[in-house]
């Protein structure tokens, strides 16, 4: 019984020194809450965020959660974005919608999704250009699926 002791110590230990370490989960930036745009700036200025319009309406979104891995790929899950203003609120016109991730001014893009009819979606996928692996001052927006306005913005999660 002693043997079998000695023995199992002795391959607990062996094991131990050639474990291979597992890598820590490598994030360039999450995010967990989104705020909706404001077309204008108080004074009527356009409300631009990085150069990126607004959309032409307010909008709104109830969650956003946003997770960014160092090898540029992206998850985003957000819900309830939908048009806060004109004829059409609580809709959101047949949109689709990608991820624009600011490292600095340099701005890297997921590819289009569709947005369902009650403002849902998920991104799933690479961005475009690959970004660094030290993202300075991390922004999110979530712009229409042309990348011309911005819909919805990520809140930095510490």
């Amino acid at each position: 019984m002693r043997k079998l002791f000695i023995s199992s110590l002795f391959m607990l230990a062996l094991a131990a020194f050639f474990a291979v370490p597992v890598p820590a989960d490598q994030s360039l930036g999450r995010f967990e809450g989104g705020i909706g745009s404001t077309p204008l700036r108080s004074g009527g200025t356009p409300n631009l965020v990085r150069l990126v319009p607004p959309g032409g309406l307010p909008w709104v979104i109830t969650s956003l959660k946003a997770n960014v891995q160092d090898d540029g790929h992206i998850r985003v899950d957000g819900r309830g974005l939908l048009l806060a203003g004109g004829d059409n609120i609580g809709r959101n016109g047949a949109q689709s919608v990608r991820a624009r991730l600011f490292c600095g001014t340099t701005a890297h893009d997921s590819g289009a999704v569709p947005l369902d009819s009650d403002g849902d979606f998920t991104i799933d996928g690479p961005l475009t250009p690959m970004p660094p692996v030290i993202c300075g001052n991390p922004t999110l927006l979530i712009l229409n699926g042309t990348g011309t306005a911005w819909f919805a913005a990520g809140v930095p999660r510490s």
